[in-house]
This record gives C-alpha cells, structure tokens and sequence, in this order.
C-alpha cells in the first residue's frame, strides 16, 4: 500500500536568468525580462511529496515534522531572502531557471532521505508557472 505524503513551504528569492556565452542581446532575446541585469524576485511554492508505505507502529510514512525540519535546514536556509545567482554556490554555474531550480533541491533533499521512499518536488514560480520533478511519465 503506497501513501504520497506533501509538505508545501514558501521561500522569496531573486534571480536572473542569463547564458554567461552570450551577448546582452541575445539573452533579452530568449529570457525577455527575466535577464534583467538588476535580477528580479519571485515568491516560490515548494511542495515536497514523498511516497512509500505507512510505517504498521506510527500509521505515517514520514514524519512530517522531520519533513519540515529537512526542508527548512537544508533548502530554504540557503534559498530564502537570497539572490541566487549571488548568494547561493548552487548557481554560480548553473541558470537558475524553475527547473534547475527544482532539480538542486532534489538532489539536496534525496542525499537526507531514505532512498526506500520515492521523493519529487513540486515548485511553483508563479500561481501559474510551475515545475516538477522527476517528471511524470
């Protein structure tokens, strides 16, 4: 019997979106807006789901606290109130789009989870926008 538990946090950040090997132009040109030089903000949704089987002594498949405690040590200290591309090493070499965005907190969030449990990430960039991972097949 498989359960998928959700833990959805919030998290401000800025960032731009650039390819270092191109022009000025050619970055407006492809990331509109979003290449300000100056950067721009945006207040995520994360949603974290795990799935796996409902532990028969505790009835959860998780413990949401532990979730919560994961999450915020791990993810929302080093991405909350900060710039990115600036104040983050995940970025530095890596365009911080929502889906690589979402791809580094996996990887953060998968190296402190037991592998027994199936991990995605759900993040919203805009009440419209948003990405997950690993996708749906």
């Amino acid at each position: 019997m498989l359960v998928s538990v959700s833990r959805k946090e919030h998290f401000n950040a800025a960032h731009r979106l650039y390819n270092k090997e191109w022009t000025d132009e050619k970055n407006t040109a492809v990331f509109g807006k979003c290449s300000n030089p100056n950067y721009h903000g945006h207040n995520y949704e994360l949603i974290v789901t795990l799935v796996g089987e409902p532990d028969p002594q505790t009835g959860y498949v998780f413990d949401m606290k532990e979730l919560s405690d994961l999450v915020r040590a791990h993810v929302l200290v080093h991405f909350d109130h900060k710039n990115l591309n600036l104040d983050t090493p995940y970025f530095r070499d890596l365009n911080p789009t929502a889906e690589n965005i979402a791809v580094v907190i996996w990887r953060i969030l998968r190296q402190r989870i037991d592998p027994k449990f199936e991990l995605k990430v759900k993040l919203y960039e805009t009440e419209r926008n948003f990405v997950e991972y690993p996708a749906a097949r």
